[in-house]
């Protein structure tokens, strides 16, 4: 793994939650487009009463900043599609945000289409429940991660030693005494257990200062998987378009009608325009000037104006590492390659490490 801004324990919340956000999509896309509001309300970070702005978009933004430079490099990446090991070299998602903190305009994702190959074949493992997932401590929710994924072929976990799984899957230090190691392993197979993911889980010592890990699987994964909710109360771009000032049904018709991609295209088009020219640029209201031109440009009678396409290549102009960055990504190609490069210093994190070799076996 390399991590030339570091990462924080809590950006595998961020990244396995939009990861699934994007696979429960109706439309099969390498990509997720939607305000940063919606992705933290569906996240369970903020609900449908907080206000727009604020510390949690902040923390979002820079979680997507650190998640977006991190690069995963693997000689024996386990294909459970061609059920063999490869050689594999991914990044995450990059991303084109809006430079204002304030804009309302959605975010756009793009994930690195290596990467979600192997996620969307392992979609099934990856599904589980975000409320159980967000409540645990981060330790807890690498091993509910690791256990699920073993839990759906099996109905017992195989023995674990003590110290791989505090090590290698939760990302203790190996530094910390083993006798405190065991304590921080039973503390999280007792989450798992009060909440139904495993049972019967014990820690057994075996010979000196060597133990294993004992569980089996929890009544959580007995409850029958239910219906997936109305794709399009789940879209992205209804979000927008009520908040354009179309009612839930005006916005619904309008989805079923035209393609989502269209109206993520001109919902962003609007938008921009109203940030950038003002009210007065709209002859009659931006809700008209959006339902006017998505119609024609489903009958390919208008295109996307050239000043979108100026403010767009702008903000990618300005989105780009800035040279902090760009010294942090010469550090690691100096370490990682040699003296050819110039830098400092690097950084990595254990922990998601651990979730990227949760999905490499999957």
């Amino acid at each position: 793994m390399f991590c030339p801004l570091g990462l924080s324990a809590s950006d595998e919340l961020y990244l396995w939650g939009l990861l699934a956000l994007t696979l429960s999509q109706a439309d099969d896309r390498y990509e997720l487009v939607a305000t940063p509001h919606w992705c933290l309300r569906q996240l369970g970070i903020v609900d449908s009463r907080s206000g727009r702005g604020g510390e949690q978009y902040r923390l979002f933004r820079d979680a997507l900043r650190r998640l977006s430079v991190t690069s995963y490099l693997c000689d024996a990446f386990y294909d459970s599609v061609r059920a063999e090991h490869r050689d594999v070299s991914f990044h995450f998602f990059s991303y084109d945000l809006p430079t204002d903190p304030s804009s309302q305009r959605a975010w756009r994702l793009n994930w690195d289409r290596t990467f979600f190959d192997l996620a969307k074949h392992g979609a099934s493992h990856l599904r589980f429940d975000l409320e159980l997932y967000r409540k645990l401590d981060p330790a807890s929710r690498r091993l509910f991660l690791f256990v699920s994924k073993i839990f759906h072929r099996c109905s017992t976990l195989p023995q674990f030693e003590l110290r791989h799984v505090a090590v290698e899957v939760l990302g203790f230090s190996s530094d910390v005494a083993p006798r405190d190691l065991r304590m921080k392993v039973i503390r999280c197979l007792k989450k798992l257990d009060a909440n139904g993911v495993t049972s019967g889980s014990t820690v057994t010592r075996v010979a000196k200062n060597r133990y294993v890990v004992n569980a089996g699987r929890g009544a959580y994964f007995n409850r029958k998987a239910t219906p997936d909710a109305n794709h399009q109360e789940m879209q992205p771009v209804l979000e927008t378009l009520v908040h354009l000032g179309f009612d839930i049904g005006a916005a619904q018709s309008l989805l079923r009608r035209y393609p989502v991609r269209l109206l993520e295209e001109w919902c962003d088009i609007t938008q921009a325009a109203s940030e950038r020219f003002g009210r007065t640029f709209f002859k009659k209201s931006p809700m008209a000037f959006l339902v006017d031109s998505v119609s024609k440009a489903h009958r390919g009678r208008r295109t996307a104006p050239d000043w979108w396409h100026e403010v767009r290549r702008t903000e990618q102009k300005t989105t780009k590492l800035s040279d902090e960055s760009q010294k942090l990504f010469a550090t690691i190609r100096s370490e990682v390659f040699g003296q050819s490069a110039k830098g400092t210093t690097g950084s990595k994190d254990a922990g998601l490490e651990t979730a990227a070799d949760i999905l490499k076996t999957v």
